[in-house]
C-alpha cells in the first residue's frame, strides 16, 4: 500500500515514515504545498496523510483539489489545528478521518488501515477470490486452507490485482504501486514481470491456476470469480 505524507515538520514526517515503513507501507513525503499538489496530481496513492498548515498554501485546498477531480484516495487530516470547526470543515470537503496532534503512531496506523479497508475492500478484514483468502490484519494468504508464503512485493501485487478485479492493470501502474515516484526513473519494468511470474507460480503450486491473466501489450488482470 502506498501512502503520501504531507507534513512540513520533517522530524515528525520521518518518524511516521520509519514506523509505517516497518509495517510494509510504501511512504512518500511532501513538505510544501507545491510539492504536495504536484504529487497528488501526478501519482496515485492508497491513503494521504494531510497537514493543514503548509509552507506556500492551505491543506484544505489540496483536499478540495482531490475531491474536485473525483480522486477516491483515502485522506486523513493530521493537524495541530484541532478545533471543531476545522474537523467539520475537513470532513465536509471530503476527508475520511481527522487526527489531531499529538498522536500515537500505533493509532495512526490503525486509522490508515481502517480507511484503506473501507475504501478499497468494502470494510472487510478478509478478502476471498478464486479460492484465495487474504487476511488483511495478519497480512497472510492461503489457498484452500494452505498457507502461501509471499514476498512483500508479491503480496502488494496480489492485493492490487484483487482490488482491481476484472480490470486490466498496466505494468507502469504496478511499477508505480510498488516503487512510487521512483518508477519514473527506472530504465525498464522487467521487475514487474518477475514479481508477477513468481506470484503466479506460488498460487498455482497451491492450486490456484489461471487467476492472473496476461493481456498482451497492456498488462495483467485478476479474473477469478
Amino acid at each position: 500500500m502506498k501512502l503520501l505524507i504531507i507534513e512540513d515538520e520533517r522530524e515528525l514526517s520521518d518518524s511516521i515514515v520509519a514506523y509505517l515503513g516497518a509495517e510494509n507501507y510504501l511512504c512518500e513525503q511532501a513538505f510544501t504545498y507545491a510539492d504536495a499538489m504536484m504529487k497528488v496530481n501526478v501519482y496515485d496513492y492508497d491513503c494521504v496523510l494531510l497537514d493543514l498548515m503548509l509552507p506556500g498554501g492551505d491543506g484544505f485546498d489540496i483536499l478540495r483539489n482531490l475531491r474536485r477531480r473525483r480522486n477516491p484516495v483515502g485522506v486523513i487530516i493530521v493537524s495541530a489545528k484541532g478545533s471543531l470547526d476545522d474537523k467539520v470543515k475537513g470532513l465536509a470537503i471530503g476527508a475520511d478521518d481527522y487526527l489531531p496532534k499529538p498522536f500515537y503512531l500505533a493509532e495512526l496506523s490503525m486509522r490508515i488501515y481502517a480507511v484503506i479497508r473501507r475504501r478499497e475492500f468494502m470494510a472487510n478484514n478478509v478478502l476471498e477470490s478464486g479460492g484465495v483468502r487474504v487476511n488483511l490484519m495478519e497480512k497472510s494468504v492461503t489457498v484452500s486452507g494452505e498457507a502461501v508464503s509471499l514476498t512483500k512485493s508479491e503480496y502488494e501485487l496480489l492485493l492490487f490485482l484483487i482490488g482491481n478485479k476484472g480490470c486490466v492493470v498496466s505494468k507502469s501502474a504496478m511499477a508505480e504501486h510498488l516503487s512510487g515516484e521512483m518508477a519514473d526513473m527506472l530504465d525498464n519494468l522487467n521487475f514487474v514481470y518477475t514479481h508477477i511470474k513468481n506470484l503466479k507460480a506460488k498460487l498455482a503450486a497451491a492450486g490456484c491456476c489461471d487467476c492472473i491473466k496476461t493481456v498482451y501489450g497492456m498488462g495483467y488482470k485478476w479474473t477469478a470469480d
